[in-house]
């Protein structure tokens, strides 16, 4: 009697864009962008960023978190409040590029369970996971 056979589950790939040999990923180091970046300082200089660009690291290192939060969160169930104080629990599958909407699975509500499920981030309130 044979094993049945497992599917492997696919890796998250990131791609970047083919550089301007053709050949190449990325950004050429003597391409446009780097006509954008400011000149760094030399140590002992003493500069500090502008306001701005600390802020836009800040949001930069919440939002890195936050899509890590989401990764961890597949497989896993979630327990969501909705409004009007409405609490379910669910499998997290999976979200859409936006964020916009989370796909679940087992979701239990308070008059019964759905397989599968779509919530729209606008009717969720907060939601909490175990690692």
């Amino acid at each position: 009697m044979q094993t049945p056979r497992t599917i492997p589950v696919p890796v998250p790939v990131l791609r970047l864009p083919r550089g301007p040999d053709g050949f190449s990923r990325g950004f050429a180091p003597d391409g446009r962008r780097t006509l954008l970046r400011p000149k760094a300082a030399e140590v002992g200089e003493g500069i500090q960023d502008p306001p701005e660009s600390q802020e836009q690291r800040a949001r930069a290192a919440l939002r890195e978190r936050y899509l890590r939060s989401l990764l961890a969160m597949v497989g896993h169930p979630v327990s969501f409040t909705l409004h009007e104080g409405v609490h379910v629990t669910a499998q997290f599958g999976a979200t859409d590029l936006d964020v916009a909407n989370f796909y679940v699975s087992q979701l239990q509500t308070p008059i019964g369970v759905q397989a599968e499920a779509l919530l729209r981030c606008s009717d969720i309130i907060s939601y909490t996971f175990k690692l």
